[in-house]
């Protein structure tokens, strides 16, 4: 694993003190010097954390007087989720709500799909969007078309063999490695996304009435999956900025017998938190520690604005990391076509994909690997994250001057989507009908946990263009939740 530096863990450390309001609005932050002292830092690696935070409008420097938190996106940070207690593992029960968001194309915008195609695409940036978009998305098109006109004679009376195509595993264990995982094509297996990886490495790694320790707030589709497969769920408090609570977690494993743990530890949904290094260290040693698989979702990784942080599996030396990703978030949804690692459990999870999924369409496979090759993919890549760094920002501003001061929101380093926590009183599962009715689609909070949590709580995606229309339908939703 490529090392996390100094200033990014004091960046992340800062981070979390004003999202948890250690320092307020107007405060200042500890002096460099101090700072030197207290975190063993050179002057150089703390002045570079503090400008970096500057350059994100959180704090500001004054002449001869030192950093201080600013208002404005400081002030509305996403608190740290309380840590106090772990609740007792219990059976999982998904709302309705979560069909019916997937049912309108909404589960990563507020407008439905069928909106969306009928609205006029703005000159400005919806345009702009949809032809840096369209010019990826068409070279990919043309490697897919180019394989299929490639397939003779009867090749397409074949399955592909179980574990998928072979250039296509070729080209994913090349990239991996770019992240220092030291894996070979024999040891990924593809799949129908990422969801069906997950599925895959729950069922092998797990059985009926085990236990499975997921984030909290964590993402839904685990929670589907768990309710499918009869498992029961621990849920592990997780913070805005840092992710996963990993003393919580040991604590939950001394008292229960866990058999796995989901983890999205880059800009994991629906907070948009990335692990710090020391976290995802002590994840892998408890999983040695108390025999235990790490399941880990890496959809969102390549969409990180400051690079590319390496995957778990990166550090994994005994297979208890299964790797679970696929394109479906970094390039097309429509294209259905993931990956699992599955270390220790890969025999296991060949033979239940090809139960599940006895095989995938290989001219589109051979196309992927033929774009993956000739670089298309970086280069859609690299517009992408400035894209969605745009459009983060453009999303928080616009949060930030037009909505109500009481709402607080996460701003992650990458990935598609920012949490909101609104003010006490607020159910956004019960908005959820009445925003509906005005042509609004949310994504209530508590659809992110089996409990009862984060009922005044949303997600909001930064994944398409902030449109008129879209500016429109997020001021009606204020006015729907601050009635």
């Amino acid at each position: 694993m490529s090392r996390e530096y100094r200033y990014q863990q004091l960046e992340t450390w800062l981070l979390e003190g004003i999202a948890g309001q250690r320092w307020g609005v107007g405060e200042r932050l500890p002096s460099v010097r101090d700072m030197c002292l207290e975190q063993q830092l050179s002057k150089a690696t703390v002045l570079h954390a503090y400008q970096r935070l500057e350059a994100r409008g959180l704090v500001e420097a004054r002449p001869k007087s030192g950093y201080f938190v600013l208002p404005s996106i400081a002030s509305r940070a996403a608190p740290l989720i309380d840590t106090s207690a772990v609740v007792a593992p219990s059976p999982v029960t998904v709302s309705d709500v979560v069909m019916d968001i997937m049912s309108r194309g909404a589960a990563f915008d507020i407008l439905s799909g069928l909106q969306n195609e009928r609205l006029p695409a703005h000159k400005n940036t919806e345009s702009r969007y949809l032809e840096a978009n369209n010019a990826g998305i068409t070279a990919l098109n043309r490697s897919i078309g180019r394989a299929l006109r490639s397939q003779t004679g009867s090749a397409h009376q074949y399955y592909d063999e179980p574990a998928g195509d072979s250039e296509l595993r070729e080209q994913l264990a090349q990239r991996y490695r770019r992240y220092g995982c030291e894996r070979s094509a024999e040891d990924y297996c593809i799949t129908a996304g990422c969801q069906q990886s997950l599925f895959l490495a729950l069922m092998a790694s797990c059985q009926r009435g085990d236990i499975v320790a997921v984030e909290s707030p964590g993402f839904y589709g685990v929670l589907q999956l768990l309710e499918q497969l009869g498992l029961q769920v621990v849920e592990i408090p997780s913070s805005s900025v840092a992710g996963l609570d990993a003393d919580a977690l040991e604590s939950a494993l001394q008292q229960w017998n866990i058999r796995a743990c989901v983890v999205t530890p880059a800009y994991a949904t629906p907070t948009g938190a990335n692990l710090p290094l020391a976290t995802r260290k002590k994840l892998l040693v408890l999983a040695e520690q108390y025999d235990l698989a790490l399941i880990e979702d890496d959809i969102y990784g390549e969409l990180g604005f400051l690079g590319r942080p390496d995957p778990l599996k990166a550090e994994d030396k005994s297979g208890r990391v299964i790797l679970c990703s696929s394109f479906s978030k970094s390039l097309s949804r429509d294209l259905r076509i993931g990956w699992i690692d599955a270390g220790r459990w890969h025999h296991q999870v060949k033979r239940l994909k090809l139960v599940t999924l006895l095989a995938s369409s290989r001219f589109v496979q051979q196309g992927l690997a033929s774009f993956l090759k000739d670089g298309g993919y970086d280069t859609y890549l690299r517009r992408q994250r400035e894209q969605l760094r745009q459009q983060r920002d453009q999303l928080v501003e616009f949060l930030d001057k037009h909505w109500l001061a009481d709402v607080r929101f996460s701003v992650p380093e990458g990935g598609v989507a920012m949490w909101l926590q609104l003010s006490e009183e607020v159910d956004t599962l019960s908005a959820y009908g009445v925003a509906l009715s005005k042509g609004v689609v949310i994504t209530p909070g508590s659809l992110f946990s089996s409990t009862d949590n984060y009922r005044n709580c949303l997600r909001l995606s930064f994944l398409h263009p902030l449109t008129t229309t879209r500016k429109d339908a997020l001021k009606t939703l204020m006015g729907v939740i601050s009635h």
